[in-house]
């Protein structure tokens, strides 16, 4: 499932990041640390998402979310 069906404050690991080929969308999610392997969590749901990504807090897009599978 990708990250926008993710429970709030459950602990996912990332199984894939699928960017459809756009090479700047993974660069972009690889900088926050987000990729296979790495633990995510949804803190927060309203427009955008709010997720915890290590230590550190990110809001990203519905966009984004759809790349990140869990």
């Amino acid at each position: 499932m990708n990250l926008n069906e993710a429970e709030i404050g459950k602990e996912y690991i990332i199984t894939n990041v699928d960017t459809g080929g756009d090479v700047e969308m993974e660069s972009f999610l690889f900088s926050l640390g987000c990729y296979s392997g790495e633990a995510i969590t949804v803190v927060d749901r309203k427009k955008n998402l709010v997720v915890s990504i290590k230590d550190a807090r990110y809001n990203i897009d519905p966009e984004l979310a759809m790349a990140i599978n869990v």
